[in-house]
């Protein structure tokens, strides 16, 4: 059974959403409150994304995250902006549990390596971003080109054991998961794998199980989980605004 994690993504303090061709759309102004709704909805765990992160080369909204892990008691998994053994230490110094890096892996192996055996596979994950499996550019990566398959395989040959696969192509929006570039994945690495972006409904995760004996044990679900395309979201809510046995409590 797939591993569903919420995804959310922090922006200038808020929790926001990229939707490609639209531009930014906010969810809410507190992530913090984001945090608790889907520990109230039963989540086990939670996927952070520092945007800010992601464009300043380091971790910006540390302290909100911080403040989700005082907050909700599951583990926290955080990407965005994580590029040196520093930021990678004072992350866990502070209850995450997890963190996901991707140039760090490229650009600097060496401090790749370092924060993977200090901290162990379980903790430290590989992020790949890529448009259906083609080349990673110049532009995205100050390193020669690379490929999904090629990164995935050095990440394998350094020791870590979980990739997070993010098709850029279709996270955030209406367009389906390329599952075809997904199994392509699944048959050339041992890793596990947990899938992010372009997973709209039942559907799509039914038929991202099909491949769970293939290493696939998890999905990061954005916009669909916001948009309410699952119809048991309702029925969670309508639990916890009766109070009824059994919903969760934060």
């Amino acid at each position: 059974m797939l591993l569903i994690i919420p995804s959310i993504e922090i922006e200038n303090g808020r929790c926001a959403r990229k939707i490609r061709g639209t531009g930014e759309f906010i969810y809410s102004d507190d992530p913090i409150e984001i945090a608790k709704l889907w520990r109230k909805e039963n989540a086990k765990s939670l996927h952070v994304t520092d945007r800010d992160g992601i464009a300043a080369g380091k971790p910006v909204n540390f302290e909100a995250v911080c403040r989700m892990v005082k907050t909700v008691d599951i583990p926290i998994e955080l990407g965005g902006g994580i590029r040196k053994f520093e930021d990678a230490q004072k992350a866990f110094d502070n209850g995450i549990y997890r963190i996901t890096i991707g140039r760090m892996l490229i650009e600097n192996p060496d401090e790749a390596r370092k924060t993977l055996d200090t901290f162990g596979p379980s903790k430290v994950v590989v992020g790949i971003d890529t448009k259906h499996l083609i080349k990673i550019s110049k532009e995205e990566f100050n390193a020669a080109p690379r490929t999904p398959l090629s990164v995935a395989a050095e990440a394998e040959q350094i020791g870590f054991r979980r990739i997070i696969y993010t098709d850029i192509l279709t996270s955030g929006t209406v367009y389906r998961p390329n599952f075809e570039a997904i199994k392509l994945l699944t048959e050339k690495t041992r890793l596990k794998i947990t899938v992010s972006g372009g997973i709209l409904n039942l559907d799509d995760l039914l038929k991202l199980q099909e491949f769970e004996p293939l290493g696939i044990d998890s999905v990061i679900i954005g916009r669909a989980l916001y948009d309410n395309n699952f119809s048991c979201q309702r029925l969670w809510r309508l639990c916890e605004a009766g109070n009824f046995p059994y919903t969760a409590k934060v």
